[in-house]
Order: structure tokens, then C-alpha cells, then sequence
């Protein structure tokens, strides 16, 4: 796959579904490496790389939801076509949960195959969540709001050196989540299992389940011990869940 939008953490191309998963605000691809190498051998997991950060540092970040989805959507819309046959799925967590959802609906548009399965973590549907005006926030609430999450993001948080190499990705993140709108549309028709810690300290259980109604398919719903990244703790399970419903979704295909 495009080696500018997309990290394969796996020595090896699987010749199995395909999993994109797309990371939280201020993170990075790596945040996925352990989840691809937890996946069975056959998976092809591949993590989106946002610009402005790691080796793509140097590019300005997207501070909107919109051109985001549309630049990803069309990376993988050419992965897409020049692979048709292969079943794919999305996974999303926080942020990456809004824009996983974005480009399933925008993929949904055209003349490709949709998504197997949206798996979204760690976020409840946009047509309910509060409007958070992130989009004002300046660099310590921010730093603020990420102490709050928790998360192997709080090493770098307490590092001069790396923050200043951080912040300007977070800040842009926020930027788009605050100033992103819900402007409804039809639900999916693709399968959607919801993921959820159960002390989220910013999504409650119950905002999580509200994903079934973005979709008129299968709806399944996961809640796991511990907080906003319960995955850091239960890659094992998260894997198991996210295998589940992928092959479950290929099988009724």
C-alpha cells in the first residue's frame, strides 16, 4: 500500500481480509503495532499515517475533519481498485473512530466495495456527542484534556523535546474534532461493532451503544475493564474482536 498514508508493522503482506485502522487525535500509526502483531499471520493490517507526524513531521496536519477523510479515502480508494476482490474493514478509535466513520460513508458513495465491518473505539456516534468546542482550546487545555485520556501518550507529554514535536499535530487534531458538524445522512448498510472502556472518563457506555443507528446492518457491541485506552491493557481481546466480527462479516459477504 502507499508507503506516504499507510504502515504495515507485519514482515509479511497476509493474504486475508485487510484491516485500516486509524488512530486517535495527536497519534501516530505505531499506535497499532502491537494489535497487527497480535492479529493472526493471514490479516493484512495496515495503520494510517496522518501528516505531521513521525516521519511525516515536516507536512502541515489537517486542522478539518472533511479534507482529512477525503485525502484518506482516496489514498485507499486506489488500494481499493487496484485490489478488488479482497474483503477490508475499518478500525477506528477516538478521533480515528469519527474518521473511519467519514470514509466508510464517503467510500459508500462510489462505485467500490464498502467496508465487511466498521469497528469504532473509544467514541459515541456524531449525531449524539456533545458539541465540544475543542477547536478553542488552546495548548494547555489540550495538554490538559490528554492528561485527562490517560494513555502511553503521557511519556511524551513530559518530555520538552518531543512535546514541541507533538503539539503541533495535537493541536490540529482538536482543531478539527471541535469544528467538525453532524450533518446526518442515511445509516450505513455495513455491519458496525461499537468498542467502549467502561470508565471512559469522556464517553459513557451508553453514548458508545448509540453507533447502532448509523447502521441498518449487524450491530455489536463490546465493553472492556478500564478507560479511554482500555486497548493498551486488552490487545488480546480487542484482536479476538476484532477477528470475530471481520470473519463473520466475510462469511455472510
Amino acid at each position: 500500500m502507499n508507503s506516504t498514508w499507510f504502515r504495515r508493522f507485519t514482515t509479511a503482506e497476509g493474504n486475508g481480509p485487510r484491516l485500516v485502522c486509524f488512530p486517535h487525535a495527536g497519534g501516530s500509526a505505531t499506535a497499532y503495532m502491537q494489535l497487527a502483531r497480535t492479529l493472526p499471520a493471514h490479516f493484512d493490517m495496515v495503520a494510517v499515517q496522518y501528516p505531521g507526524r513521525q516521519d511525516r513531521y515536516r507536512e502541515a496536519p489537517f486542522t478539518s475533519v472533511t479534507p482529512l477523510v477525503e485525502a484518506v479515502a482516496g489514498e485507499l480508494a486506489r488500494e481499493l481498485a487496484s485490489d478488488p476482490g479482497r474483503p477490508y474493514a475499518l478500525f477506528g478509535h477516538s478521533m480515528g473512530a469519527l474518521v473511519a466513520f467519514e470514509t466508510a460513508r464517503l467510500l459508500a458513495g462510489s462505485e467500490l466495495p464498502s467496508p465487511q465491518r466498521l469497528f469504532l473505539s473509544g467514541r459515541g456516534a456524531p449525531d449524539v456527542r456533545a458539541k465540544t468546542r475543542y477547536d478553542l482550546y488552546d495548548d494547555d487545555a489540550v495538554l490538559a484534556q490528554v492528561r485527562r485520556l490517560g494513555g502511553t501518550d503521557q511519556v511524551m507529554l513530559d518530555n520538552p523535546d518531543v512535546l514541541e514535536m507533538v503539539l503541533p499535530a495535537l493541536r490540529a487534531d482538536y482543531r478539527a474534532l471541535g469544528a467538525y458538524r453532524w450533518n446526518g445522512g442515511a445509516p450505513l448498510a455495513t455491519p458496525i461493532t461499537a468498542l467502549i472502556g467502561d470508565s471512559d472518563p469522556v464517553v459513557t457506555v451508553e453514548e458508545a451503544r448509540t453507533w447502532r443507528e448509523q447502521t441498518s446492518g449487524d450491530f455489536a457491541f463490546k465493553v472492556f475493564p478500564g478507560g479511554h485506552f482500555y486497548l493498551t491493557d486488552h490487545v488480546d481481546q480487542v484482536a479476538a474482536t476484532l477477528v470475530e466480527g471481520l470473519l463473520a462479516a466475510t462469511s455472510a459477504a
